[in-house]
């Protein structure tokens, strides 16, 4: 006979009784309960029950039949479900997963998503292992496809780029961020469907916004240089009445261009050295201090 005195359960009347237990009798029966009663502690309550039954209304053996048919259905079930559940497990190596977990105490929740490297069983549990930490496979929330999981990644990094642009269009310079607004817009028009829903259309937005800015500085600069190859090509047709003034106007306007757009506008630099030129002919014609540093360092070399 199954040994009683290990149930945690009274039974009284043929029916089992809640009882005041002990601080460390509940903790062992959370856990149990966590764990689930298998087939012996089935019987063992069972037996207790038979024992303990009231013997002027006994249960009757149909009954008590019926009570193990239903567990052992239950208990099969519960069989059934663990080795799916395991078999799931396996199936997830190599896929990316989302993972959600509950802190008990604060009841914040996280996510973690990666890729399962490995598997690792234990009883009737499996654990996967996702950027070096085991989870539960039980707290798996998505499983997610190649396709879906390389259009996810791609949608996120494109906006953490767009993060990392200025809050205020104003403060988007053509030289400091003309070459990355440019490749953000050739990624995103490279993008398929399925990547592009997954953008937040407030990130589109920003990125036309963006491009619009540097359309305009483009323009702007473009005019700026325009005016320059207006110039006579030949020095000698540079006179001060003529071209004294715009010359004057053109190299203040270029003074005041930092350093990278200079560079993004004229890589080459033939309209920068083109227009230093004009500047050294026309303080050549007035005859005053030289403005342009090589010019400077000319005549200093000469003295």
């Amino acid at each position: 006979m199954a040994d009683v005195n290990s149930v945690s359960a009274v039974v009284k009347d043929g029916k089992v009784q809640n009882t005041g237990a002990t601080k460390d009798t509940k903790e062992q029966e959370k856990a149990k309960q966590a764990k689930g009663y298998d087939k012996d502690s089935f019987l063992k309550i069972l037996v207790a029950q038979m024992k303990y039954q009231d013997p002027m209304e006994p249960t009757s053996n149909t009954e008590y039949i019926s009570q193990y048919a239903t567990f052992t259905q239950v208990e099969q079930m519960n069989n059934m479900a663990n080795a799916m559940s395991l078999s799931r497990a396996s199936e997830m190596v190599g896929k990316t997963v989302t993972i959600t977990q509950t802190n008990p105490d604060t009841k914040k929740t996280t996510e973690i998503q990666g890729v399962v490297d490995f598997v690792t069983y234990s009883g009737n549990k499996a654990f996967l292992n996702v950027n070096g930490t085991n989870y539960n496979v039980d707290d798996v929330t998505q499983v997610i496809g190649d396709e879906y999981a390389t259009a996810h990644k791609n949608a996120v990094d494109f906006m953490e780029k767009i993060d990392k642009l200025p809050n205020l269009i104003e403060l988007v310079s053509l030289g400091e961020y003309g070459e990355s607004i440019w490749a953000l817009d050739e990624t995103y028009k490279g993008f398929d469907k399925k990547t592009t829903d997954l953008i937040d259309k407030d990130y589109e937005t920003s990125l036309k916004q963006y491009v619009g800015r540097i359309k305009e500085l483009e323009s702007t600069m473009q005019g700026f240089l325009d005016e320059i190859g207006a110039l006579p090509a030949d020095l000698e047709q540079i006179t001060l009445e003529e071209h004294g003034e715009k010359i004057d106007s053109l190299y203040e306007r270029y003074m005041n261009i930092d350093q990278k757009t200079r560079n993004y506008i004229d890589p080459e630099g033939a309209y920068s050295t083109g227009l230093l030129h004009y500047v050294n002919k026309i303080d050549d014609l007035r005859g005053d201090e030289y403005r342009t540093y090589t010019k400077k360092a000319t005549n200093a070399a000469n003295a």
